[in-house]
């Protein structure tokens, strides 16, 4: 799990591909879950901050640059 300092240390570009990364990754892990392959749901969770944080700070990229 990566830590807001490590995602701050990212570049925008690399957030980008990470984030595609991550929703790709929580939808097969949606569909297992679903289909009873994955006991452990909490997984997503977990993801589903993950990508949050990382949006959070994609955001703030986008505000610097507007402003």
């Amino acid at each position: 799990m990566l830590k807001m300092e490590d995602i701050r240390k990212m570049k925008p570009e690399e957030l980008v591909k990470k984030t595609s990364e991550l929703r790709d990754e929580i939808s097969v892990m949606k569909r297992r879950i679903h289909m009873g392959e994955v006991q452990n749901t909490r997984i997503v969770r977990i993801k589903r901050r993950e990508l949050a944080r990382m949006l959070t700070v994609l955001g703030e990229y986008l505000a610097k640059e507007k402003a």
